[in-house]
Parts: structure tokens; sequence; C-alpha cells
């Protein structure tokens, strides 16, 4: 029996998701956002429908009510990612972008404190890089091999640090590119190197076993739609109450400060989290955050990742099967062709009967036509696509250069020629994911090849 059997995921979309089949679609779609379910919709409503909230700033029992909401959701939060409320904070933020926006802000890069990126990292650490510019700091990547895993993550890592010193290290826990799973013990081995350590939690979703207490991270980031779906514009930065100290804020602004003098030119920060939590908190999606971590714990998270587990299981072996006529695969896979150290993403083409790639675009629209969500692009992570692509190879910088100013995915390909790969396609799975959904989204594939 599957381990994925010991829960009853079919209930649980009958209960919670029915209206993925009253509408038809094979939602495939869970690394760009999760999916809220039916009860949590109905308790957020009946919050808000009988619940009295104010702004927190305030001490009225309508301001207590946000305030208190805010604290559980906070101890949610710590309790999620398995870490100890006497060393971790949680700052709340918009979304897991503006939480890795305030650690690059604030960190205190310098010649000698620079930055290392794993090649596989969503643009929003990507990102980071132009505040280590700025600070003139040297930035160093990490280089993925044929799999889309870190090549020689630990010595490379020790390359770079021999290089350049110590510094801010950021790395994903899965990539939202192919759904690899990168080696935790990186956190320590960075931080036995004189480094900072950020982990980029958002893509791994709610299977994600990301242990605080096991791998103490000095940053964390996540969004809360891609664990539950329901609120969204609300992330947060879990990270060491010794770290957020180090870091030096740019700015102050409304609720971050003890006092300000005008006259005097002078202010200070609160302590905490107070002190990088700017203006008024989301406060009312907030108090959704608590309920969403109470439906997640409905399923026991080993159970969960041998449902997803399986389901890209059963995608691989249906896709690396198909054919066209004269024997040619018809689907391109990138990163690893097995469920090994690997979450809920796969990344793949769909190829023509010559081997030429056929247009993401093209495939997208079709799986749009018949209610099949997947995505297409590059994903926010450039990185990753240029290894897969072997934009290394081929050589396409020139067209960087063209089209600077004037850029289009068409334009791109055309620039790059006939032989360049320009995109590809995305399936993920989530808790409602069931096995015709997988199978709806290769019947998609094989009408391409039709």
């Amino acid at each position: 029996m599957d381990a994925g059997d010991a829960f009853d995921f079919a209930a649980l979309r009958a209960s919670e998701f029915a209206r993925l089949d009253i509408a038809g679609i094979a939602y495939l779609d869970y690394a760009a956002s999760g999916l809220y379910g039916a009860s949590q919709a109905r308790a957020h409503g009946d919050r808000l429908a009988h619940g009295i909230f104010g702004n927190p700033h305030s001490e009225h029992m309508a301001s207590r009510n946000s305030a208190a909401a805010q604290a559980a959701a906070r101890a949610a939060t710590l309790a999620f990612f398995d870490a100890d409320p006497d060393i971790y904070d949680v700052c709340f933020t918009a979304n897991a972008t503006a939480a890795i926006k305030l650690v690059a802000e604030s960190y205190r890069f310098s010649l000698r404190r620079g930055l290392i990126l794993a090649a596989d990292n969503h643009n929003s650490v990507n990102g980071m890089r132009e505040f280590a510019r700025r600070a003139q700091a040297p930035i160093s990547v990490l280089p993925l091999d044929t799999e889309l895993r870190l090549d020689r993550g630990s010595a490379n890592l020790r390359a770079c640090v021999d290089r350049q010193g110590g510094g801010l290290f950021a790395f994903p826990q899965q990539s939202n590119f192919s759904g690899v799973l990168h080696d935790l013990s990186l956190v320590e081995e960075a931080q036995a190197l004189g480094c900072d350590v950020l982990v980029d939690a958002a893509a791994a979703g709610p299977s994600g076993a990301l242990s605080l207490r096991e791998h103490s991270a000095d940053f964390v980031v996540c969004s809360f739609y891609k664990l539950f779906g329901l609120p969204t514009g609300v992330g947060a930065l879990i990270a060491k109450r010794s770290a957020l100290r180090h870091l030096q804020r740019p700015w102050f602004s409304g609720g971050t400060v003890e006092f300000v003098s005008v006259a005097h030119g002078r202010h200070a920060l609160k302590p905490g989290h107070e002190g990088f939590e700017d203006g008024t908190p989301n406060f009312l999606d907030l108090a959704a955050i608590e309920s969403g971590f109470a439906f997640l714990a409905r399923m026991p998270r080993s159970c969960l990742r041998a449902h997803l587990q399986s389901h890209v299981r059963h995608f691989l072996g249906m896709a690396t099967a198909l054919r066209h006529r004269n024997g040619a695969p018809l689907v391109r896979l990138y990163g690893p062709h097995n469920v090994e150290r690997r979450g809920g993403i796969v990344a793949f083409n769909v190829l023509q009967d010559d081997g030429c790639v056929l247009p993401y675009e093209h495939v997208e629209r079709l799986a749009r036509e018949h209610g099949v969500a997947i995505r297409g692009g590059c994903f926010c992570n450039p990185g990753a696509a240029e290894k897969a692509f072997g934009f290394d190879a081929i050589g396409v910088e020139h067209c960087f250069d063209k089209l600077e100013g004037n850029f289009s995915m068409e334009a791109f390909r055309h620039c790059a020629g006939a032989a360049a790969t320009v995109g590809a396609l995305r399936l993920s799975v989530g808790a409602p994911t069931t096995r015709e959904d997988i199978e709806r989204a290769v019947a998609l594939i094989a009408a391409c090849g039709e």
C-alpha cells in the first residue's frame, strides 16, 4: 500500500476541493499557488463577519483582537518550521519576495562580505545581487550539474569562501524550476565557513520538512498562499533574533520605531520583528494564518509527501513512455528522471517528431482550452533554465544586448535560432491532485504529437 493511502486524499478532494470537479479543472500549478480548502474560506468568512478587528497599533479591544491573531500566526509559523521561539522571530511581509528584500537591503555587504548564490534560485533571490553590487561586494554563483542539482556543492561553496571570504549564502530548499530538493546540510557547512545563510522555502510548499532545530538557517522566507492558498498578500521572514540584530535597516517607517525626532534628526528602531514590519500590517489576512496551518495539520506531512511523490512518479513514467509514430520521444524532461530527492514539481518540453521543441506557448494554450492548469515559461528561475536549455553551450549573450529594452520570448527565440530551447512547461502537484488529473495532463501531451 502506498504511504499516501494512510490519509484519505480522495475524501479531502470531495469535501474541500469539489469546485475543481464542478469546474472540470485539472489544477496542476501548485508551485505557483496552493489552493485553499472550502472550510478555510468558510472559517475566514465567519471570522470577518462576526469578529471586530482594528489597527493593532492601538490599544482598544478591536486592536487587541488583531494583535492576538498576529501572535497566533507567529506561533503557528514557528511551529511549522520547528523553530525555537527563544532563538527565532517572525517578521510578516507582503510575500516571500518582500522578505528577501528585507534581508538584502539591510545586510552589511562590503568588500569583504559578499554574496554567494546557487545558480538555481528564484529571481527574488537573484535580485539580492544588486544590493551586493551597490556595496561593491564580491558575488559568486554555485553551478548546477546535468540533473540541475548543485554541482559539488560543498566543494564549490568552500572555494567561493576561500576566494571572497564569508558573507551571505542563499539557496532554495526546493527548486521552483525542477523540483530538486537541495541538501540542507549546506546550511551548517556554510555557517562553519563564516557565512550567514538564507533558505528560500517558498517553493517547498506544505510538504517541506525544514526543521530549524536541525538546520538552523539564519533566515528563511515563505509565502503563505503557497502553503495553503489563503491568504494571499502575506509572507514571512523567519530569522534568528541574533541575525536580526546584525541587520542595518536603511530606513524607518510607521510602526517600526521607538521614537523619531524631526528637530534632532534622530530615531530608534523597535527591537525584534517590530523594527522590520513597516506600516500597518495586513491584519485581516494575518487572522487566516492560524487556521491555514490547522488545515494543513489534518494531513500528516509524511503522507502528503508520499501522495505528491506518487503523482510525480506516475507522471514521469507515463511521460517518458510517450512516443511519436516514428519512435522519437514526445517529452524531454529537465532535472532528475526519478523521484529521489525531488518534490512535487516537474519541468518538461513537448518535442516534435524531428526532435525540435514545440513552443511551450502552443502547449500552454491547448492546456487552457482543455481545462488543464499548467505553467509555461522559465518560472522566474533563469539559472536553472539556462543550464537546462544549454544556453552556456550555444552562446546567447548577444541576444541580451540586441533585445535590451525590447525583449520578448518570441524575439529571443528568433535571435537564438532554431536550435535554442526557449521556455518550458511545469507541472506541479498538491494535496487535492488525483491520478485522473495526471492522466488528463498526459493525454493532453499525447494529443500534441498527433
